[in-house]
């Protein structure tokens, strides 16, 4: 029987299917459930490796939106400090006045960063909204809240020191601006801790697969070896039938 030693011999050999592809189940012919599971399996992989570009882009998002807000709250201070200083009866009016051309230009430092904030054309601090992402492939997600930072969503617009002003229309507008960045913080802290989940669900799906597939493979190779024995004994055999028979005929012609 030539070939029984070597494994070119079993191609069509399912034992020897299984060691070539490592494992892995191509056809439901190998094995029906077995392929079900691998492909439930590689389609929730899939679902959490997606889900982790999302939660990434959205942490991302989170990111850009605190360093704004973050902006926002330093203009606030620097005009509740101009405030305090106008607030000061020996000033002229001509001070009052530089000092609101000040306060004029945090105003508008303010506006331009609330509509400037930006990620993938979604503007994250003039308005306030939600912006979905799916962290998995079932149906999981996760929200990105955006904010309205505007002077208008302050109440801080018409801001005025130059006559008779309140100053704790700014300490608001400061409070407000702080509840913002405590839920991106928030928010951020729930993205990273789904991006972790992901990662390490991955992992133990993936480290499932490969232990199955090995599983497989040294069940496959155990089956060969076995293959392979029976088959060398068999031909030890067929060789020795052959020899007797050898034997026989040449005593006939003695």
């Amino acid at each position: 029987m030539s070939g029984v030693s070597s494994i070119g011999g079993y191609q069509d050999y399912s034992a020897y299917s299984s060691i070539a592809s490592g494992g892995t189940i191509n056809k439901a012919s190998e094995d029906a459930s077995g392929l079900a599971i691998q492909e439930k399996t590689k389609s929730q992989v899939n679902g959490l490796d997606a889900g982790s570009e999302n939660l990434t882009s959205a942490k991302s998002a989170l990111n850009i939106q605190d360093g704004a807000l973050s902006g926002v709250e330093d203009y606030l201070q620097s005009i509740k400090e101009l405030s305090v200083k106008a607030m000061n009866g020996t000033l002229s009016q001509d001070d009052k006045e530089s000092i609101q051309s000040q306060i004029k230009e945090y105003l508008k430092g303010i506006n331009d960063l609330a509509e400037s904030t930006t990620y993938n054309e979604k503007n994250l601090t003039n308005n306030d909204g939600s912006l979905q992402v799916a962290s998995d492939g079932n149906g999981s997600t996760e929200s990105v809240a955006t904010h309205n930072a505007t002077t208008d969503a302050l109440g801080i617009s018409e801001y005025d020191v130059t006559g008779n002003f309140d100053m704790s229309v700014i300490d608001k507008a400061i409070e407000k601006v702080s509840s913002q960045r405590a839920e991106t913080g928030a928010q951020t802290n729930g993205v990273e801790s789904a991006l972790t989940y992901n990662s390490h669900a991955a992992m133990e799906l993936n480290g499932y697969q490969m232990d199955k597939e090995e599983e497989k493979v040294t069940k496959a190779l155990e089956e060969l070896k076995t293959k392979q024995a029976l088959d060398s004994y068999q031909a030890i055999l067929q060789k020795q039938r052959q020899e007797d028979e050898q034997q026989k005929s040449m005593a006939i012609f003695a």
